[in-house]
């Protein structure tokens, strides 16, 4: 089925391009298929290198790094999650992805997000399940779609893992978390997330990647893995697309009042 699917795919590919030329999503630009961005787009991306934290991937400084090295971050505070794998780290390039994707709802650009984040997570050993961060029903609906959800079935595929779309649940609507500190953050989350109690059986025991599109302060996450190890998941990797870094020289710095994943006055 896949393979016709394919070769099906293939075949009306060129009528496609004839009627829509083949352009760059964020710029405009022609390019040579529908599945990319153009050069310059690409150049604006920030893609996570070596050395980096053998725990949570946060770059290091210098070559000198050896194997295994641990970031100080989490030497003073080791995660609760067990590895971060993020597409990009957050710049102009990513940023306008996530609101294209998010508040620009162009969602046919979640293959290609999901395909960076795919490519930066570790080599998966055993049976895997892929949980994307929930959000409220009410803001669920407003918006139409979870943007992780998107991402998270597409790297599901990718890997070969089994997607549960609604293992994790927000139970209380939050407000815009931009302008606040970690602390702040955590207690504004702070029983806002449960895992669903007709997905218990298949969180119990499993090793999980945790989707989202932007990864901030880590309280989102955070609150996710502890919901997620208290209902029995061994393993909770988290995977992003677009990861701010405080201490990256990077060329869209985050304002301290609001959130990256959270541009739209309203929208958080």
């Amino acid at each position: 089925m896949n393979r016709l699917v394919r070769h099906l795919r293939d075949g009306v590919a060129p009528l496609v391009d004839l009627v829509y030329p083949p352009r760059c999503p964020l710029c405009g630009c022609a390019i040579a298929s529908q599945s990319g961005l153009c050069a310059d787009c690409w150049s604006e991306l920030r893609i996570p290198g070596e050395p980096a934290c053998a725990t949570c991937q946060r770059p290091l400084e210098g070559t000198a790094a050896q194997d295994g090295a641990v970031c100080a971050v989490c030497l003073a505070k080791p995660p609760k999650h067990d590895g971060i794998a993020a597409g990009t780290l957050y710049s102009d390039g990513s940023r306008k992805l996530v609101l294209s994707l998010k508040h620009g709802r162009r969602i046919a650009l979640a293959p290609l997000m999901a395909r960076l984040i795919a490519a930066r997570l570790p080599q998966l050993e055993g049976e895997w399940i892929v949980v994307p961060v929930p959000l409220h029903r009410w803001r669920l609906w407003s918006r139409g779609f979870n943007q992780a959800a998107l991402l998270a079935r597409e790297i599901a595929r990718l890997k070969g893992a089994k997607l549960v779309v609604d293992g994790l649940l927000r139970t209380k609507r939050t407000p815009m978390l931009g302008g606040l500190g970690k602390r702040a953050r955590a207690r504004v989350l702070a029983g806002a997330l449960a895992a669903h109690p007709q997905r218990l059986a298949e969180i119990e025991g499993a090793q999980v990647i945790l989707v989202d599109d932007v990864l901030t302060s880590g309280a989102t996450s955070d609150a996710c893995v502890g919901t997620l190890k208290r209902a029995g998941a061994t393993k909770v990797i988290v995977a992003c697309f677009a990861r701010v870094l405080d201490e990256v020289d990077g060329h869209a710095p985050v304002p301290q009042t609001e959130t990256p994943g959270a541009l739209t006055p309203g929208v958080p």
